[in-house]
């Protein structure tokens, strides 16, 4: 192989994750089936608020009202990953998750739709994904060995911008000319065959002296997280960066402003374009030890690109600003989810799980309701380039308090090493899970 080709190659996505676990591939497979439908009711939801209401406030209240229900359930969700088996948790919340976009559809199809049926479906998908995403977040560290840990994460922010990508562009048609129903319908479909991927996975039961979800247990996770300066970054700063700059909810009188209607699709993709790109050059993260410099450098350069996306007049460079920012966000996403994976004692994975859910995806919401008020207050151009001043000199802030981020190494690190003699211990003790993770 020649020298440049060699060097092309170490860009390319790191596969050893997909090559060496039946249940990864089944759950890469399913993850991008539910991103690109799920994505479409992404699309089509404050579409609708926003035909019906014609409020900015109206559509950022989506994030308050999705806040609550994925607090209390990311919480016990954590905690029930610990304590059953994990498989059944993500089954389940599958088919709730399909029969919520059911009545998304049934409201569209009412000759005049209403609006509190969007705001109860989106507390009960928030509060479904509350429940799922720890049982999803910890059977990912228990089904791919400790040092693949990070191309496991790149391979499936890959698969999920794929999908956001493709869900985005096409519900912007969909919606534009064929109607809310007809995303919805592609929503359900897609549920519908996550399930039946989600029965082949193999079986992901909890500790034989695992105890049954309570506070106790989940104040037990929330010690641990606490006393882990370098867990406490990587939550801390994604908080920050969602909380000042995700102005997604937005987008939609960002085009207005731009007197670019058209462009609404891409907005909501520009971000997972550039993420994409970062995924399909990713080659070489598999090869980084200091994960923690990940995590800040990518929410520094989301802050800077949101930023410019709201300082620029121009529709086509605002769009460019938006993939860098994605870009940015999935750098910063591979070094915290190698972090968590890479030291998180088993026993403790859901209940730290539901913790993480916390750390990204209430900074969204909260990031919905500062961007729709701000934008109403302001105007929405000054709430985008403000929020990412914000999001960096946060970053900045967070930094400075706590530095041990910035040191972390993966291979010197105590909770690391430990992590990964824990998880050869139990592949050795068990020759089942080796098979299901070898």
């Amino acid at each position: 192989m020649s020298p440049a080709l060699a060097k092309f190659s170490a860009l390319l996505p790191d596969l050893a994750p997909w090559r060496a676990s039946r249940d990864f591939r089944l759950l890469w497979v399913q993850g991008l089936v539910t991103f690109f439908s799920s994505a479409m009711a992404m699309i089509a939801l404050p579409l609708q608020i926003k035909e019906l209401t014609g409020s900015p406030l109206a559509v950022g209240a989506m994030g308050a009202v999705e806040l609550v229900p994925l607090v209390v359930f990311g919480l016990y969700g954590g905690a029930l990953a610990d304590a059953v088996d994990r498989r059944k948790v993500i089954l389940l919340t599958e088919a709730g998750l399909g029969l919520l976009a059911a009545v998304l559809l049934v409201n569209a199809l009412l000759p005049e739709p209403m609006l509190w049926p969007l705001y109860v479906v989106a507390a009960g998908v928030s509060a479904l994904a509350g429940l799922q995403r720890p049982a999803l977040d910890s059977l990912l560290a228990r089904i791919v060995p400790h040092e693949h840990q990070t191309a496991a994460a790149a391979l499936n922010s890959l698969r999920w911008q794929m999908g956001a990508i493709a869900g985005p562009a096409l519900a912007g048609l969909v919606v534009a000319y064929a109607g809310h129903p007809y995303a919805y319908g592609v929503t359900i479909a897609g549920f519908a065959a996550s399930v039946l991927l989600c029965r082949r996975l193999s079986p992901a039961p909890p500790a034989h002296d695992a105890e049954k979800p309570s506070l106790r247990g989940i104040a037990e996770g929330a010690r641990y997280a606490w006393s882990r300066p370098v867990l406490l970054g990587t939550y801390a700063i994604d908080l920050a960066a969602m909380f000042f700059a995700f102005p997604n909810t937005i987008f939609p009188f960002l085009a207005d402003e731009l007197d670019a209607d058209w462009s609404l699709g891409l907005m909501y993709a520009a971000g997972s374009a550039g993420s994409l790109v970062l995924g399909l050059t990713s080659g070489w993260t598999s090869k980084v030890r200091r994960h923690g410099l990940l995590v800040v450098g990518g929410a520094a350069g989301w802050g800077l690109a949101i930023a410019a996306a709201g300082w620029f007049g121009n529709v086509w460079m605002v769009l460019l600003c938006l993939a860098f920012a994605g870009a940015g966000d999935m750098l910063s996403g591979l070094g915290r989810s190698t972090i968590w994976n890479q030291t998180i004692p088993e026993e403790l994975r859901g209940r730290l799980a539901g913790i993480e859910l916390l750390s990204y995806s209430v900074g969204p919401q909260l990031g919905q309701v500062r961007a729709g008020a701000m934008a109403g207050w302001t105007g929405t151009r000054s709430a985008i380039w403000t929020g990412g001043v914000a999001c960096v000199a946060s970053v900045g802030l967070l930094c400075l308090a706590l530095p041990k981020l910035l040191t972390y190494d993966s291979e010197t690190d105590e909770d690391s090493l430990r992590r990964k003699a824990q998880q050869e211990a139990a592949r050795g003790a068990d020759p089942r899970e080796a098979a299901g993770t070898a």
